[in-house]
């Protein structure tokens, strides 16, 4: 019998996994599908001479995490590398907006746009040397982050204090009109706030656009060599090395409660795997809630709440395998790992209104990935790796372009979007489709059905709004790992601090375990104290 059953080895799971494992945990990890990793993952499917990512790929939360750097991972074969460029995001007039890990490229950038822009752009990135830390400390340790917090209040007071906390409170649309003249850092804020699912209009997009900006600066934007799935690999083989085992192919259909506390799981063969002391379960909230444990074992208003819980946007994505680099007009964006497509920061607020009105967008918002310029060992050279995906509304009511989307996504629905989004890709590089060697269409319902977390192909484990992040994750009052159980812990996404790959949510819920078995270790040894005096 294992001390502790982590359900599902994505980053969370496996970091979960890892930090028991190092305090002298024995580990069972259980995965649904067949290969660990949950949304990093690689293979060559798309071409065998080509690797893509199948889900997520550019990992600066990963490269900024104190807990991802704490596990040593470089012994495990992972190694990092950086596009030349961080980010660029080109208009159809031939600018281009370009992000640079050194702030004075960044900065020459956006001096370009307008006088004084670029240095708007240093003191954006000196407020970040003055805060970044306690920043990332209050963002991946536990509600309510308190030292951190005390930390970062002393930093914010020396650094304008409320009119700073307004700025990135605001809007991006507002935050970039505020701060810059020209469009290019509006456009770099703006584009790195639709990383999550906030409109350039919703309240709190311009902190977040912030904060992903600065990482891009100072972190860049980086991947694994060889493959999104070596970070997996890297993470499975620490734990085995530790005694932990993970083993695929076994869906969990329930956690077995008795007297309030977890005390294992049954899995889809119907067989039992108890834990003696935590559960861990790095599935979303409604799957924990709503489907793995009993009605019984909740409180009424966990029900009532969950209800009104909000997925992130559905995403859909396209990967392909191009016999060329990309043909971009703006030649600032060959060299970059990531490429925003849109006309400008009107075209993210229509693009924004297409989703909040069920519309399927008829010129999508594109992250574009450059895989192979990123990392040369993804394809042969002078060929190029590429992805690229988009949101679309869960429950599409309508096509804001011409072909009658409906959101069946059969094959045909499928083929439909992917050509709209090779299109809005010529718009900025003629010639791009003449280069396609092969592509594969991910689609909302084949995203969730290799990864179960990315339900409807949300793939932040719930919004990112306001209205659900710090003490509203996943519902109002908890914003903790731990759960109405005993001995359960939520450990994925859809625990505060919320998307990403950082590993904090499983952090968080592996020392929620180890707190609370030592505080049971105590009270027993005091309980027998107790009665030996007794005697």
């Amino acid at each position: 019998m294992p001390d502790a059953v982590v359900i599902g080895s994505g980053p969370n799971g496996l970091v979960a996994a890892n930090l028991l494992a190092d305090a002298g945990w024995q580990v069972t990890v259980l995965e649904a599908q067949d290969e660990p990793g949950g949304a990093v993952r690689s293979d060559r499917a798309v071409h065998p001479e080509y690797v893509s990512d199948t889900f997520s790929a550019f990992y600066p939360l990963a490269a900024a995490s104190p807990v991802i750097a704490g596990l040593g991972l470089e012994k495990y074969g992972l190694r990092w590398s950086n596009a030349p460029h961080v980010l660029a995001h080109p208009l159809p007039d031939g600018r281009c907006a370009v992000l640079d890990r050194d702030r004075e490229v960044t900065a020459a950038n956006l001096e370009g746009f307008a006088p004084g822009d670029g240095q708007t752009w240093r003191e954006l990135c000196a407020g970040w040397d003055r805060l970044g830390g306690p920043v990332l400390d209050a963002l991946f340790t536990p509600f309510p982050p308190v030292r951190s917090a005390v930390a970062l209040a002393a930093r914010v007071r020396g650094a304008g204090g409320l009119r700073l906390v307004r700025e990135l409170l605001l809007p991006v649309r507002r935050l970039g009109e505020e701060k810059f003249a020209g469009e290019g850092g509006r456009l770099l804020l703006a584009g790195n706030a639709l990383h999550a699912d906030l409109a350039p209009e919703a309240a709190g997009s311009g902190g977040f656009g912030w904060l992903m900006s600065m990482l891009g600066q100072s972190q860049g934007f980086p991947v694994p060599v060889g493959g999104a799935g070596v970070l997996t690999e890297a993470l499975v083989a620490r734990l085995r090395d530790r005694g932990g085992s993970v083993h695929c192919g076994r869906r969990v259909t329930e956690v077995v409660v008795r007297g309030g506390r977890a005390l294992g799981v049954r899995t889809a063969d119907g067989e039992s795997v108890r834990a003696k002391d935590a559960v861990l379960a790095d599935v979303t909230a409604p799957q924990l809630y709503g489907e793995l444990l009993a009605p019984e074992h909740l409180p009424s208003r966990v029900h009532e709440d969950l209800r009104r819980f909000a997925w992130d946007f559905a995403t859909f994505k396209v990967d392909w395998a191009l016999n060329g680099t990309v043909p971009w007009t703006a030649p600032e964006a060959a060299g970059a790992g990531t490429v925003h497509l849109a006309d400008g920061v009107d075209a993210l607020t229509r693009f924004a209104a297409q989703l909040a009105t069920g519309q399927a967008p008829d010129r999508p918002f594109l992250l574009f990935g450059q895989m192979t310029t990123a990392d040369p060992t993804r394809s042969p050279a002078g060929t190029e790796s590429a992805w690229a995906y988009t949101h679309v509304p869960h429950e599409i009511r309508g096509d804001a372009g011409d072909g009658g989307l409906t959101g069946r996504w059969d094959k045909g629905e499928q083929e439909m979007m992917a050509d709209r989004m090779e299109e809005q890709v010529e718009r900025y590089a003629p010639g791009f489709r003449s280069r396609i060697r092969a592509r594969r269409i991910l689609a909302p319902p084949t995203l969730q059905a290799a990864d179960a977390n990315l339900h409807g192909g949300a793939i932040n484990g719930g919004t990112a709004a306001l209205h659900q992040q710090l003490v509203f994750r996943p519902v109002p009052g908890t914003g903790r790992p731990e759960t109405p159980v005993r001995g359960l812990y939520l450990a994925s996404a859809s625990a505060h601090p919320g998307g990403g790959v950082h590993g904090a949510p499983g952090a968080n819920a592996a020392r929620a375990a180890v707190r609370a078995r030592g505080v049971l270790n105590t009270a027993a040894v005091t309980a027998q104290r107790v009665l030996a005096r007794r005697r």
